[in-house]
C-alpha cells in the first residue's frame, strides 16, 4: 500500500512513445520537478496532452515530443510559451489543436471508458477543419440533432502536482480552482503524483481532506515528496509563479542556442541543484500569489 517512490523511479517506469497528460494550467500548479526528470532521460517520441505552460515548451524544446494535444499552451503573461511556439512554428512536432471545452470532453470520455462524447461545442468553427478526422453523430432520439462525436482522450499516465498527499495516495490540493486534474488522473491508465508535503495517513488533522480530495486514491500508481515541484510554476497556496525566471526562459528562447543555454543552467544534475540555481528555497517560497 506504499506508494512512496522517487522520481528517478518514476520516471524509469515510463516508455518512449507513451502518451502523457500533464496537469495543471498553463504557469499554474505543473508538476515540473517530474518534467526536469523526464528532461534528463532518454525519453522520447512521446504523445503530450496539456492545458500547456512551461512543461510542453520545455519538452518541445529538448525534442521529447513527437504529437501534442492541447487547448492552448501559454504563460499568461507571456501569451503564447516561447520555445513551444518555435517547435511549432518550425512544424517539428504533430499537433492537434482543441477547443479547452472539446479537451475537457475528450478527458472525460477516456475517464468514463467512451469512445467518445456528444457535443455542440466546435461546430461552426475551424476545430472541425484542423481536425478533419472527428466524427459527426445523429441523435437517436426524436430530436435528431447532428452532434459532434468527441473522441475519448486516453492516456497512459497522468502526471499531477498536489499540495500534500499520503503515501496511500490520497491527495489534497488547495488553492482557488483545481483545474482538470481529475480528469487527467481518471483518463489515465497510471497517475504519478509530486506533492509538497508527505504524510504517513490523510486523518482528522487534515480536516479539508474530502473537499480538497480531486480523485481517488485507487487512481494513484505512485507518489513523490518534491517540495516546490511546481517551480517556477505556482502552488496555491504556497507560492506564486516566478515572473523573473520565466522572462529569463523566454528570453533565451530569442536565441539559437537557448535551449541549451537553459537546460545547462537549470536541469543539469538533481532538484536539490535546481532549487539552489533558482535563488534558493526561500526565494521561491516567497514568491507572490497571482491574482486569479
Amino acid at each position: 500500500m506504499n506508494k512512496e517512490t522517487t522520481l528517478r523511479a518514476a520516471v524509469g517506469e515510463l516508455k518512449s512513445g507513451m502518451t502523457i497528460g500533464i496537469g495543471g494550467w498553463g504557469p499554474r500548479r505543473k508538476p515540473m520537478a517530474l518534467v526536469r526528470e523526464i528532461l534528463r532521460s532518454d525519453l522520447k517520441d512521446l504523445t503530450v496532452v496539456a492545458y500547456g505552460g512551461p512543461d510542453v515548451g520545455m519538452l518541445c524544446a529538448a525534442g521529447k515530443v513527437k504529437r501534442l494535444v492541447y487547448g492552448f499552451v501559454s504563460l499568461d503573461f507571456i501569451p503564447i510559451e516561447p520555445f513551444f511556439r518555435k517547435a511549432r512554428e518550425a512544424g517539428g512536432i504533430e499537433a492537434r489543436e482543441l477547443d479547452e471545452g472539446l479537451l475537457v470532453l475528450g478527458l472525460e470520455a477516456a475517464g468514463q471508458r467512451l469512445p467518445f462524447l456528444p457535443t455542440r461545442v466546435g461546430i461552426g468553427s475551424d476545430v472541425l477543419r484542423f481536425n478533419p478526422d472527428f466524427k459527426m453523430v445523429q441523435s437517436p432520439y426524436g430530436d435528431g440533432e447532428t452532434l459532434l462525436a468527441m473522441p475519448a482522450v486516453k492516456l497512459d499516465v497522468a502526471l499531477i502536482h498536489t499540495t500534500r498527499a499520503d503515501r496511500l495516495g490520497n491527495t489534497q490540493t488547495d488553492g482557488p480552482d483545481p483545474y482538470f486534474d481529475a480528469l487527467f488522473a481518471r483518463a489515465a491508465e497510471r497517475c504519478i503524483v509530486t506533492t509538497e508535503e508527505l504524510v504517513d495517513r490523510m486523518d482528522r488533522a487534515h480536516p479539508d481532506k474530502v473537499k480538497t480530495n480531486l480523485f481517488e486514491r485507487s487512481l494513484v500508481s505512485a507518489v513523490i515528496e518534491t517540495p516546490l515541484g511546481a517551480h517556477p510554476t505556482a502552488a496555491h497556496d504556497l507560492y506564486g509563479w516566478d515572473e523573473a525566471h520565466l522572462r529569463e526562459y523566454a528570453e533565451l528562447a530569442r536565441l539559437d542556442d537557448g535551449w541549451d543555454r537553459y537546460f545547462a543552467k537549470y536541469v543539469v544534475g538533481d532538484e536539490a541543484a535546481y532549487v539552489d540555481r533558482a535563488r534558493g528555497r526561500e526565494h521561491i517560497s516567497g514568491l507572490p500569489l497571482p491574482a486569479m
